[in-house]
């Protein structure tokens, strides 16, 4: 006979990939190397951390340096994504959505 704990999920989170895990199917924000920003909807995940996200939004940050001024400006770009493959080398840090607490 089964014992009831292994028929439970789990939501506890014991490992780092478990806080990824536990993200599945929602929407999390990841940060890029090269001043990229992607946040989207998480449908998989290796331990590598590359990803498959849907309904992605991509900002990429640039700087502008005015050559007589020095003055830096900073310029973002959006653009939206319907499915992405996200290699996991390019990741710097990846936050699930906030979940309420009681």
């Amino acid at each position: 006979m089964a014992d009831d704990q292994d028929q439970t999920p789990v939501t506890t989170v014991e490992e780092p990939l478990d806080l990824i895990r536990l993200s599945l199917n929602e929407k999390i924000y990841v940060k890029m190397r090269n001043d990229r920003e992607l946040k989207g909807m998480l449908h998989a995940y290796d331990q590598h951390l590359n990803m498959i996200l849907s309904d992605v939004q991509e900002t990429v940050t640039t700087v502008e340096i005015d050559d007589e001024t020095y003055e830096e400006s900073y310029r973002a770009t959006t653009r939206n994504i319907p499915m992405l493959f996200v290699r996991g080398d390019g990741v710097i840090l990846v936050s699930p959505p906030s979940r309420a607490t009681d």
